[in-house]
């Protein structure tokens, strides 16, 4: 089961910034690097099954709405390069799948069991702080529940004069 939310933030998550994992192209990501921007960190099991790769398609479909709120999407799961590259090819994911082959990733959000990432989501804001957390998620209409959160949040940003 993983940690709860309150748990996360209280820890904060330092050491998870600085990791180094490689997307579907090889190349590094580090969740540091997207600091001054929000990100969807989604967190599934395994790539090309169903409900993973529901998951995935419905966040390619409201891709250019996050985008267009300043919204990174990162899917991570303990899968290899080479799986996520034919996953994100297969299905046209347009957004970086992190290959979290050590599960030092998703053991940080709390969300490692068994060696795999269970399906989580956390929202990251522009300062790499834990916003929400969305745990045990349903794949269908989930992209959806994230965004209208991200939409809340900058919304209460813009209201706060931030």
């Amino acid at each position: 089961m993983p940690r709860r939310a309150e748990e996360i933030r209280n820890a904060g998550l330092g050491g998870a910034l600085a990791l180094e994992p490689l997307d579907q192209g090889g190349q590094v990501r580090r969740l540091a690097d997207y600091r001054g921007t929000n990100v969807v960190l989604y967190f599934y099991p395994r790539d090309d099954t169903p409900g993973c790769t529901v998951e995935g398609k419905e966040f390619r479909e409201l891709y250019e709405q996050f985008i267009g709120l300043d919204c990174a999407v990162i899917g991570v799961s303990t899968d290899s390069v080479e799986s996520h590259r034919g996953f994100a090819e297969k299905h046209g994911l347009p957004f970086p799948l992190l290959a979290d082959t050590s599960g030092e990733l998703a053991s940080a959000f709390g969300v490692l069991e068994h060696g795999m990432a269970q399906r989580a989501t956390f929202v990251l804001d522009r300062d790499g702080r834990v916003a929400r957390s969305f745990l045990e998620v349903t794949p269908r209409g989930h992209a959806q529940r994230v965004l209208n959160f991200v939409r809340t949040l900058l919304e209460s940003h813009r209201m706060l004069g931030g």
